[in-house]
């Protein structure tokens, strides 16, 4: 308990999420839609998953680059270099499809009832390392209002890199300590806010191991239970 007391104070006025993973299902729609892509290839060897371990990284190296570029085209070309790795050339059209999957991205089936709870308490808002067209329709399937919804494209900075989470602070006029920071990514959100020194909650969906060099951050498997630190008893 006391633990829980020290996470939950100062009071955080604001929940900031991580949305792709986080609050819709990321994985689960591009997997599909890789699926969808390696049957025309007639690809038996290489795996959705293994795809989708390549873009990640290509991402991480992508998204590290200068000039800044939109994240519509880091998903067309790391998605590219990502079949090519496993020695395989999608169509143009097959890329584009699977790069403008995020659209159609849905939530969790948690996810909008635990937001309309912590809605009640705090501020809610999204950082995310996408653009302000690709990310609307994602939000608008979520179905619950949020007050901010901060993207890479409005800060010229994707996360890990310290600029987006600055952006945001002065966009919604608080200090980092006036917030809690919720996301299932431990490279691209877990590793920031440790170096920020923000409080975080780990969203583990896939059962994964945590990199203790980011902690210290709470860890639970879905938003219910990140609902249920934020919304305990804080007198």
């Amino acid at each position: 308990m006391s633990k829980l007391r020290s996470f939950l104070k100062p009071k955080a006025e604001v929940v900031t999420f991580d949305c792709y993973g986080t609050l819709v299902q990321w994985f689960e729609v591009l997997q599909q839609e890789i699926e969808v892509a390696l049957a025309k290839q007639r690809a038996s060897k290489a795996s959705a998953s293994s795809i989708l371990d390549s873009f990640s990284a290509q991402g991480r190296r992508l998204t590290a680059e200068r000039p800044y570029r939109l994240y519509k085209d880091i998903l067309r070309i790391g998605f590219a270099a990502a079949f090519a790795e496993h020695g395989l050339t999608p169509s143009e059209d097959e890329i584009e499809r699977i790069a403008s999957s995020p659209m159609s991205m849905g939530p969790h089936p948690e996810v909008p009832d635990v937001l309309r709870r912590l809605r009640e308490r705090y501020k809610l808002a999204i950082f995310t390392n996408s653009d302000d067209d690709l990310i609307a329709p994602t939000v608008a399937r979520i179905g619950v209002p949020f007050d901010y919804v901060i993207t890479a494209e409005q800060a010229q900075a994707y996360k890990p890199s310290r600029q987006l989470f600055e952006y945001a602070y002065h966009r919604m006029d608080v200090t980092p300590d006036q917030t809690v920071h919720v996301a299932m990514g431990m490279y691209w959100d877990m590793k920031a806010r440790h170096e920020l020194g923000l409080r975080g909650i780990w969203v583990n969906r896939r059962g994964e191991t945590g990199n203790p060099d980011w902690l210290p951050y709470a860890e639970v498997s879905d938003l219910n239970g990140a609902a249920d630190l934020l919304l305990a008893h804080q007198d």
